[in-house]
């Protein structure tokens, strides 16, 4: 599918400036590429599956559970969606990367970012020690609770780094039928971030401890050294991420 870009006022600057510090090292060094995206699609989008307003885990689909040191939060994964993002997800978790990995970047009504072992959003890699390409999706989408991948300005340098929305304000108002499922808006009347859609791989929704999620995103933070109150004082971390459940073949 090709996203039409969405122009929501101050959050759209907040999305701009959100992964500018994360993906790979080098980051800083690649070209940045244009992601405008206005052809409509043919597809009727309100005939497509949409796994993530479904709490249930289909067999098709990954369980895990980040413990954290505010508590649990389970996540599915949506593998046949993005099939790139997930693998890298889940080896690292079953490897070990994410252990006491800290959520470092926390934007007030906007989302919540982990997954750097350096802890300051400038580290972490994928699982084949360089960057891959962005995965889009019309069947997912950056409602609250969505998890997503980080990355910097280039559409191929996902790493590790990755985030989960938490803006419950309705963000509904303005979003194209031609580009959204009905029932797609009809759930940003709930929160989340839709000037990221088509920009950033989703590939998880929270299924359960969206109040932990919360607690995280209410966290004390300082500023970045950037202008930008975004540093926890008091980083919560990841103690831990369990395969639950994996597809079955």
């Amino acid at each position: 599918m090709q996203f039409k870009k969405i122009m929501i006022g101050a959050s759209l600057a907040l999305s701009i400036g959100l992964f500018a510090a994360c993906g790979t090292d080098n980051s800083t060094k690649e070209t940045k590429e244009s992601t405008a995206k206005t052809t409509e699609s043919s597809v009727d989008l309100n005939k497509l599956a949409l796994p993530q307003l479904n709490d249930q885990v289909t067999d098709n689909e990954y369980l895990v559970e980040m413990d954290t040191t505010k508590g649990s939060i389970k996540i599915k994964l949506f593998p046949e969606q993005a099939p790139k993002a997930v693998e890298n997800f889940v080896t690292h978790a079953k490897e070990g990367y994410y252990k006491d990995t800290s959520f470092h970047r926390v934007v007030k009504d906007f989302m919540i970012q982990g997954g750097d072992p350096k802890g300051d959003g400038t580290g972490g890699e994928s699982i084949w020690k360089k960057g891959f390409k962005t995965e889009d999706s019309n069947q997912l989408y950056n409602i609250r609770g969505a998890l997503s991948m980080a990355r910097a300005a280039s559409r191929s340098s996902n790493g590790s780094q990755f985030f989960i929305v938490t803006n419950n304000k309705d963000v509904s108002d303005g979003l194209p039928i031609q580009y959204y499922p009905e029932k797609i808006i009809e759930r940003y009347k709930n929160g989340g971030a839709p000037q990221l859609d088509g920009e950033y791989t989703v590939f998880g929704q929270v299924t359960e401890g969206m109040d932990v999620v919360d607690q995280i995103a209410a966290g004390e933070v300082k500023d970045n050294g950037s202008g930008e109150e975004s540093t926890p004082t008091d980083p919560v971390k990841v103690t831990e991420i369990k395969i639950l459940q994996e597809p079955k073949k």
